[in-house]
């Protein structure tokens, strides 16, 4: 059974999301502030942490490069849990380091499915890196594979939520000039990586197969 932590400064917000997952089979963790986050960390490694943004004193974003921060901390994924919109500065400066962005409200569903998905693509990650290191492939090789799966993992997800968010497809809507530039730029950055990532697996599947 895995265990999710939950982190907001609202209790009543805490109790929520913590009856959904118990509900859902998961066993849980609240901590009422970015702080007493980082107090049960110290003892306790959940599996996932949903962490919201707009807390105070210690919001969201400086509680997760707090985890980030802590080599002992920094394995754990993170999915950010917010109603506020995500910003592209935001996007490019902590994407690396979450595993999601997930809006309120949410509905039990949609909040399994994230859970899940997330959970099954690291399992399929330690799959592939398994077999590619039984396979002889060049560790650097590997670490990069890791990073880009999860970049562009994320990165996809940011990029449609920042698009549907400000409406960059729709030909009617004025997106300032310096919004646009940074969606699109962060679009084409996706792109090269793909692009890299399907040289790896190319790498992976030459050293697998028998020559």
């Amino acid at each position: 059974m895995y265990t999710v932590m939950v982190v907001d400064d609202s209790p009543f917000i805490v109790d929520i999301f913590v009856t959904m997952l118990e509900r859902g089979g998961y066993q849980t963790l609240a901590a009422y502030g970015g702080e007493e986050c980082l107090d049960i960390l110290n003892s306790v490694k959940p599996d996932l942490i949903l962490l919201d943004i707009m807390m105070e004193p210690m919001d969201g974003w400086e509680t997760l490069m707090h985890i980030k921060g802590n080599p002992e901390l920094r394995g754990i994924p993170v999915m950010m849990l917010t109603a506020k919109q995500l910003t592209p500065s935001e996007a490019q400066e902590y994407g690396i380091y979450i595993e999601d962005y997930i809006m309120k409200p949410i509905t039990h569903k949609e909040l399994y499915e994230a859970i899940e998905g997330q959970l099954n693509r690291r399992r399929i990650i330690e799959m592939d890196i398994a077999m590619a290191k039984d396979a002889g492939v060049d560790l650097a090789v590997v670490e990069e594979y890791i990073r880009l799966r999860k970049s562009i993992d994320i990165n996809k997800r940011l990029l449609k939520l920042l698009e549907n968010t400000y409406k960059i497809s729709d030909e009617k809507t004025t997106v300032g000039d310096e919004m646009g530039l940074a969606i699109r730029s962060m679009g084409m950055n996706l792109r090269f990586q793909e692009e890299r990532l399907e040289e790896i697996r190319q790498e992976f599947i030459r050293n697998l197969t028998p020559a």
